[in-house]
């Protein structure tokens, strides 16, 4: 039987979707790029905004009719919207028979074969467990031959409670997961080829800090991890401003193989919204932080996350957001206007910004995002970049070359030119010096020489 399984959101739910997509191979199924050949559709939902839940709402309005056409479709819903809205799903999507939520991932693949024997069965997955829901370690090759890099999660939920963040409520309180289970997971990628992985959780640097925690603190696993031979890369996200320690800065100057790179939500430049929004740090602390990372990796490729039009958001507030971002100078930002999601505390806050001067401070936000990203990109032009080789790239081509594309050390896109008499020589997973050419607005071009 074939499935196709459709994912929104962070890098969390990729990584489920990756581990449901292998888990379903290894069981003899067949994964279709074409969600209508498909025997079984999966939909792994984000409910963290209100755009990316009408999205899900929109992709199972489009495939109802391949239900009408075969009734003996299997369709699931899955991640956060799954859990927000339980089985409410079923009296709105009558044709859905699978809900899991986060922690109900590990028993998918099995779910699905008891549907496919039961055809009048439906089966909800929504109970948080009071443990961290391991999965079978699978490391498929074939499916790894084309992914160099790989998702491992270290945690699962957050206990944060962030005034607008439904996290929490979708995901549970958090939960860290064994440091052995982890480690054997990364060195058995390591060993079918993976040449990056990138550690998530919702708040990484608080690995370790729950009741669950084995005594092993973040720090402590990033200099286990990056001890495995063959591993050419480590990432890690999402760190918290309020957890991060002086130990993980130092570490981007100590680990040859850990990534200048780290993705740290700002959220908002106004300590009064900060406040507001349960952030738990100052601004003054914020910018603390980058001069010790800046002090450490000079290099150092820092990305973040701002939210604009939180209640009561006064122009002032917004100023002040615009200010640390010039003063930081974020390589990238992803920017978003504050919906209210129900169950937070900024749900009931008032007042709340209207539509249009939400829109109106976004599109300044980013048109200043988009200036200082050039700006960062530009400092790679002429430079000599290793490269680690994820596919082919559509952006350029000739007749004596062919275009790949891959990512440098700060994760910056690179699509570069190959003659093609030396394209045997360079595979998925191959880490190559590229020379940088050319700038675009979101990525840049170079080429390899023989």
């Amino acid at each position: 039987m074939k499935f196709y399984i459709r994912t929104f959101g962070c890098q969390m739910n990729v990584a489920d979707s990756f581990w449901i997509s292998s888990a379903l191979v290894s069981k003899g199924f067949e994964m279709t790029k074409q969600e209508e050949d498909a025997d079984i559709i999966l939909v792994n939902t984000c409910s963290v905004r209100k755009k990316p839940e009408e999205k899900v709402y929109s992709f199972l309005g489009r495939i109802y009719p391949y239900f009408k056409k075969n009734p003996e479709l299997i369709v699931g819903v899955g991640g956060c919207v799954a859990q927000q809205l339980g089985e409410k799903i079923w009296k709105k999507f009558p044709f859905v028979r699978l809900i899991f939520g986060t922690d109900g991932v590990p028993y998918v693949p099995q779910s699905i074969t008891r549907l496919i024997s039961t055809p009048s069965l439906k089966i909800s997955l929504l109970d948080f467990k009071d443990f961290y829901p391991e999965r079978d370690i699978i490391t498929n090759e074939k499916l790894l031959s084309n992914h160099p890099i790989a998702y491992v999660n270290i945690m699962q939920g957050c206990d944060n409670f962030c005034a607008y963040c439904i996290v929490p409520y979708t995901r549970g309180r958090q939960k860290s997961r064994q440091s052995k289970k982890v480690l054997e997971e990364c060195r058995r990628l390591v060993d079918a080829g993976v040449k990056e992985i990138m550690l998530l959780g919702q708040n990484v640097n608080s690995y370790g800090k729950d009741k669950y925690g084995d005594g092993v603190s973040f720090e402590d696993l990033l200099i286990k991890v990056s001890k495995i031979p063959g591993l050419k890369r480590i990432r890690f996200t999402t760190s918290h401003p309020k957890d991060i320690s002086d130990k993980l800065i130092s570490l981007f100057g100590e680990l040859d193989n850990l990534c200048p790179a780290i993705h740290l939500p700002l959220q908002a430049g106004s300590n009064r919204i900060l406040k507001l929004m349960g952030r738990k740090y100052l601004k003054e602390d914020y910018l603390k932080i980058i001069d010790k990372l800046k002090k450490v990796r000079e290099d150092i490729v820092i990305t973040t996350d701002l939210i604009v039009g939180f209640p009561t958001e006064k122009e002032e507030d917004f100023k002040e957001t615009l200010e640390v971002m010039k003063r930081v100078e974020f390589d990238s930002s992803f920017s978003f206007k504050y919906s209210d999601r129900p169950g937070t505390r900024a749900e009931k806050m008032e007042p709340k910004v209207p539509e249009e001067v939400k829109s109106q401070r976004l599109k300044e936000l980013q048109n200043i995002q988009d200036k200082l990203s050039l700006k960062s990109m530009n400092k790679l032009r002429n430079q000599t970049v290793e490269v680690l080789v994820e596919g082919m790239s559509s952006k350029q081509r000739n007749e004596t070359s062919i275009s790949l594309k891959g990512r440098e050390p700060g994760g910056r896109i690179v699509n570069f030119l190959v003659n093609k008499d030396i394209v045997p020589t360079i595979r998925v997973g191959s880490i190559v010096n590229v020379k940088i050419t050319e700038v675009k607005k979101h990525s840049l071009f170079g080429e390899v020489k023989k």
